[in-house]
């Protein structure tokens, strides 16, 4: 089964939708401002937002979702990294995040994403966010906030790659604690052309503990005229909601909040039953879209989570190498419960 036969198949039983809507209804003339508004978003995640992923999210109501963070130095010298760019055929659009530090390998990757996606290319996004130190240690992720001409200067040569797609960038409070530079730095950034910044609000510093500062949100939006993207925290749909409502955010990026939650989006509160049905619906997309099926044993953690014995069944997941596997541990939890 392809993987949107598989999505109208078994979608719609886990309380997903039957196939992917085009990002804000497929109006590409709009400005992005206005197809931006509102909109719940499934944040770029290093060895998660893969295709059945994304298809899951779209499933779920996110209005566009992003790809893995993708290398550009990958895409100059490999063909591996294109598998992280390519969307599946169920997906109408995505939006493809670049890492790098050099402004000339970003406006090529910039120009063969935009010459390979076509129409399918929603935006292009530059992590300038990514905290973690084999990133950082090369100048690329969150190092970039220390050198904001530099920044301008990869922002301006994904423009001149790929003229008439969006590109935005994402960012956090600073690189370190108590050194807040995202209002001046997004600035900067609006100034070389960026359509639009994601905050993420903690310092790079802070990986991903403590809890992030909405207030910079505020800041940055206050500081620039392009939209801002809420991001850091945003575990529920009702902290989505607040996130829209208390800052002045334009729309909003949800990361960690979509573990086993492809729900987050619209707010459906899905049964136990809704829970296993989208674990077998996601599994089966893994296998239709060629993913490594290995994948699967941290989903189920995810999916089980709550649930009655939910370390046995995760336990039980670990052994799994084939969807057929994987399925069975569904069905015996399915019947344990009788969902």
């Amino acid at each position: 089964m392809t993987a949107g036969e598989v999505l109208a198949s078994f979608g719609p039983v886990a309380g997903l939708a039957p196939r992917v809507e085009p990002f804000a209804a497929g109006e590409k003339d709009r400005p992005l401002a206005e197809r931006l508004a509102g909109a719940l978003l499934m944040a770029p995640m290093a060895g998660v937002s893969d295709a059945a992923y994304r298809v899951m999210a779209r499933a779920g109501g996110a209005a566009l979702a992003y790809s893995e963070m993708v290398s550009c130095a990958g895409l100059h010298y490999g063909e591996k990294s294109w598998e992280l760019v390519d969307p599946n055929p169920a997906e109408p659009e995505i939006a493809v995040q670049l890492f790098g530090s050099k402004p000339e390998l970003f406006r090529e990757s910039a120009e063969r994403v935009a010459a390979r996606l076509g129409e399918r290319l929603a935006l292009l996004d530059i992590n300038m966010a990514c905290p973690v130190p084999k990133v950082t240690r090369k100048g690329e992720g969150s190092a970039l906030l220390e050198d904001p001409a530099l920044a301008a200067q990869i922002v301006r040569a994904c423009r001149e790659g790929a003229p008439g797609v969006p590109v935005t960038v994402k960012i956090r409070r600073g690189r370190y604690a108590r050194q807040e530079v995202a209002p001046e730095f997004a600035r900067a950034m609006e100034a070389a052309g960026a359509a639009a910044v994601a905050v993420h609000g903690r310092f790079a510093t802070q990986m991903y503990h403590g809890e992030a500062d909405w207030g910079v949100i505020d800041r940055v939006a206050d500081a620039v005229g392009v939209p801002v993207i809420a991001s850091g925290d945003v575990l529920s749909h009702e902290a989505a909601e607040r996130a829209l409502a208390q800052t002045g955010a334009t729309a909003v990026m949800v990361a960690r909040g979509t573990y086993g939650n492809p729900w987050v989006f619209s707010g459906h509160e899905p049964s136990a039953g809704e829970k296993i049905a989208a674990f077998e619906c996601h599994v089966r997309l893994l296998e239709a879209t060629g993913a490594h099926l290995k994948r699967a044993r941290s989903l189920a953690g995810w999916y089980f989570k709550g649930m009655p014995d939910a370390a046995r069944w995760r336990n039980a997941a670990m052994s799994c190498v084939t969807a057929e596997e994987f399925l069975a541990v569904a069905a015996e939890v399915r019947a344990a419960l009788g969902a």
